[in-house]
């Protein structure tokens, strides 16, 4: 009897080796690994803790399952195990059969696409989301990109809003918290369950979890898991998936295997339209979008500002009003010197290069950015941007802003570093 016993667990063994041998490691370690093998009347029948996890080894892994037992003379099953908790199990830690998992609670606004002010820039990367929440998309995961205060949340947000079908949504950090809490409670298994059993899966700041290798693993499982299934993914970052630090090369192709796409921070158009949203006026919202930073966080709060001094003193805001309420947000006019100066710093040459006779390509292509900069940001004349620059005569200027219009039109990095200065420095 004991050697009939022995010859069991022997199979049982090979047959663990052989499926291992023939899947991904961490899809095993994930799925098969935590079942129950066991031998019955000619048939592995394989216990899982949950019905979920059932129906995803049955749907998933269930042709590999088959030709291991196969190879054995057996047939497979894949059922719920029933197995009762032992007296060794402390009576407050979760068995894996009765586990539950409550869900963290994602402080975002469930808002519309309306609420995104979107630009021919971001036309794109509005459509894609359109397409992915109204269930249509051929892609997946839509990894979105751009940084801070530029709206990937409030895009991943209104997805989440106006999807249809169960929606998770998480950020970075979120789920690095969650998942190491459920590894201390013991209900790993209900907290994939959480994050499998929906119809579109949200993470916000998938850069959060870089270096973090236990999460990150885990993490891939849970995107390849839920892609094999056909449910919608949605990744946002502050860089392209091929920047990202932290993350091999399998974590970086997986991010960028279903379509990559960028939003620009807003532009000087696009914060006039939030401001004239708010309700001031014309003049004051062009003031506005001229002397505050590009980012949406610093808008939202001169936003919330605006509008609780009008809730509050019940009159509107005019140009003097704003000057004075939002001192401490507005940037101050620059002078061209100034400006100059500045682009120095963002373009990496010193200012007496700019202004020497240097003609390396690399000075030369800033000096004539600096051109384009000046004449679209100011009132200057091209002679006194010539001067600027280094005492550079009018044909100079002239043929220097016209090579650069020439390279924008096939240089798309050089045509966005541009568009976002000159609207820095309008």
């Amino acid at each position: 009897m004991q050697a009939v016993t022995m010859n069991k667990q022997t199979n049982l063994d090979a047959i663990r080796n052989d499926i291992a041998a023939r899947m991904d490691s961490a899809a095993f370690r994930s799925w098969i690994a935590p079942l129950n093998f066991n031998i019955c009347d000619g048939v592995l029948v394989l216990g899982a803790h949950n019905q979920f996890t059932a129906d995803f080894v049955n749907s998933t892994h269930l042709n590999i399952l088959r030709e291991v037992a196969g190879a054995f003379g057996l047939g497979v099953r894949v059922v719920v195990a029933g197995v009762a908790k032992t007296n060794s199990v402390q009576q407050n830690a979760n068995d894996n059969n009765v586990q539950s998992y409550s869900a963290p609670v994602m402080e975002t606004l469930l808002t519309g696409f309306d609420s995104f002010v979107s630009s021919d820039e971001n036309a794109f990367v509005v459509s894609a989301c359109k397409k992915m929440a109204a269930g249509s998309a051929t892609f997946s995961p839509l990894f979105i990109y751009g940084p801070a205060g530029c709206g990937k949340t409030l895009l991943a947000s209104a997805i989440r809003s106006e999807s249809t079908g169960r929606t998770v949504m998480m950020s970075g950090s979120q789920f690095v918290s969650e998942f190491a809490r459920a590894l201390h409670d013991r209900t790993i298994f209900a907290f994939k369950d959480f994050c499998r059993n929906c119809n579109t899966f949200i993470l916000d700041d998938v850069q959060v979890l870089s270096g973090k290798r236990a999460t990150s693993e885990e993490f891939l499982q849970l995107i390849l898991d839920l892609r094999s299934a056909g449910k919608n993914i949605v990744l946002t970052s502050n860089t392209a998936p091929s920047n990202l630090s932290g993350f091999d090369h399998r974590a970086q192709s997986l991010f960028a295997s279903g379509l990559v796409a960028d939003v620009v921070a807003p532009s000087r158009g696009v914060r006039c339209k939030m401001f004239m949203r708010a309700g001031v006026s014309e003049s004051v919202a062009d003031m506005l979008a001229g002397r505050i930073l590009a980012d949406g966080h610093v808008i939202s709060g001169v936003l919330n500002k605006i509008n609780t001094y009008r809730e509050l003193m019940g009159a509107p805001i005019d140009l003097d009003m704003a000057e004075r309420l939002l001192s401490d947000t507005l940037k101050k006019s620059k002078s061209p010197i100034v400006m100059v100066k500045s682009m120095c710093e963002k373009l990496g040459v010193s200012y007496d290069a700019v202004c020497g006779n240097g003609r390396n390509r690399a000075l030369v292509l800033a000096r004539q950015m600096m051109m384009v900069v000046l004449k679209s940001a100011t009132g200057l004349s091209l002679t006194e941007i010539g001067e600027y620059v280094g005492g550079r005569d009018h044909a100079t200027v002239l043929y220097g802003i016209e090579r650069i219009e020439k390279l924008k039109t096939s240089d798309l990095v050089l045509s966005a570093q541009l568009n976002q200065m000159i609207d820095e420095y309008k």
